[in-house]
């Protein structure tokens, strides 16, 4: 399969608003991209007063303005939400999208405070047992079956979650992961894709630990994410694994830069 190409969008500043969000992913659908991702954060405490736009909600403005794009945040740090608010949203996002949207997560980290300014889980071992657990309870809620979860962090009591998602088997799941570690790589051997922090050479290290998990690497996604000015790096990385090559945003960008990044088009 051919790398496809995305957008990954940062939701701050003149991009704080759901409906230039959208914009942009309808503007990126024209370029011939083949997907668009938006960063999730609540607050950006390192750069104060900077607006913040909710991701999940700029993904249903831009699920309505699009037809063919994927779409999904990469990544939602799970350790910060509620599993079975995951969960629902979601599958409303699978609906609205006509089965376009992937669920990509991580553990999350305390960038200036993101995380413990909030009362969040910042010690790294309990943010990967949220994880774990969540991504337990969202694919069992999923099912639509009757679920019953009694775990140490969350519990469902025999509770039945309905639509179930428009995608089969499941709404396809990213893991985020920045090493070669074994526990972040056995998460992500379990779910449907990686979205790596890495360099060609370690991301080539990674998908052979994975490897060592999974029957077959058929299907499973890689989505690597850069600046434009990285471009150059396009067919390492592709040689590595890579089956997604994003185009990431500066973290601060106007709408007109935005827009000027978009309509270079994916090669």
């Amino acid at each position: 399969m051919s790398l496809r190409h995305g957008v990954y969008l940062p939701p701050f500043g003149e991009l704080a608003d759901p409906r230039v969000l959208a914009d942009l992913a309808a503007e990126a659908e024209q370029a011939g991209f083949d997907g668009v991702f938006v960063w999730d954060h609540v607050v950006r405490p390192h750069r104060p007063g900077l607006a913040v736009c909710d991701a999940w909600i700029a993904l249903a403005a831009m699920a309505l303005a699009t037809r063919r794009v994927t779409i999904g945040p990469r990544v939602t740090p799970l350790s910060r939400r509620r599993p079975h608010d995951v969960a629902r949203q979601a599958v409303a996002l699978d609906q609205l999208s006509g089965a376009r949207f992937v669920l990509g997560v991580g553990s999350g980290a305390d960038t200036g405070g993101e995380l413990s300014k909030l009362g969040e889980a910042t010690e790294p071992r309990e943010r990967a047992r949220l994880l774990d657990e969540g991504l337990h309870v969202i694919t069992a809620l999923w099912s639509g079956d009757e679920v019953r979860h009694d775990g140490p962090r969350y519990r469902v009591d025999d509770l039945r979650f309905l639509p179930r998602p428009v995608r089969r088997p499941r709404i396809p799941i990213w893991v985020a992961a920045r090493s070669v570690r074994g526990a972040p790589l056995r998460r992500a051997a379990r779910y449907d894709g990686l979205c790596p922090e890495a360099s060609p050479g370690e991301l080539t290290e990674m998908l052979e630990v994975i490897a060592e998990y999974r029957a077959d690497l058929t299907g499973y996604e890689v989505a690597v994410a850069v600046p434009p000015e990285r471009d150059k790096e396009q067919e390492a990385y592709e040689r590595a694994g890579a089956t997604w090559w994003l185009r990431q945003l500066p973290e601060i960008c106007t709408r007109a830069e935005a827009f000027a990044l978009i309509d270079r088009g994916p090669y």
